[in-house]
């Protein structure tokens, strides 16, 4: 019995004190996908590409493909030469964004004079909100139960009555 309260404590605390911390899939081009005619510059702006995020690029995958360049042939649109073709031949494909840098991605084939061109910098994620600063507790309205620990004090009230319940 004593165990499986622990248990239920170890979970509650776990879930009510550790911050969610998740990448973001950016589908490129939005419901556009990777095609001719979509302005890329216009799609990324005002989006924060953070480092540990991920590029998705659906595309037909018999004319385009997903070729990292650098900046100068990013400009040209010269695919002679890609740092990395991220074609897998299905026509989905991932480009994880794991270094801090800018990211230039084209399409050969010609399709980048059509517009298939993304340029991006991946910075490191925003540091956590800081705490708040303690306030002087004399002036604070006073409360019977002090506020933050109301749902913790719920959650652990409700494990030892089903710890009770079951041992009765």
């Amino acid at each position: 019995m004593a165990t499986r309260l622990v248990a239920a404590a170890a979970v509650l605390m776990f879930f009510t004190v550790v911050p969610e911390v998740a990448a973001t899939k950016w589908t490129v081009g939005g419901g556009k996908f990777w095609n001719n005619n979509v302005n890329y510059t216009v799609w990324a702006q005002g989006k924060h590409f953070y480092l540990g995020d991920w590029l998705y690029f659906v595309y037909d995958r018999n004319q385009m493909d997903v070729l990292e360049v650098n900046k100068t042939d990013y400009e040209k649109c010269n695919s002679d030469h890609p740092l990395r073709n991220w074609t897998r031949g299905a026509g989905r494909d991932v480009v994880p964004l794991n270094e801090t840098r800018h990211y230039y991605i084209i399409s050969g084939k010609g399709f980048c004079y059509g517009g298939l061109k993304l340029a991006i910098r991946v910075e490191n994620p925003p540091p956590p909100p800081s705490a708040s600063p303690i306030k002087d507790k004399s002036s604070a309205p006073r409360t019977i139960y002090g506020g933050q620990f109301v749902l913790p004090a719920v959650f652990t009230i409700g494990a030892i009555w089903d710890a009770f319940i079951w041992f009765w």
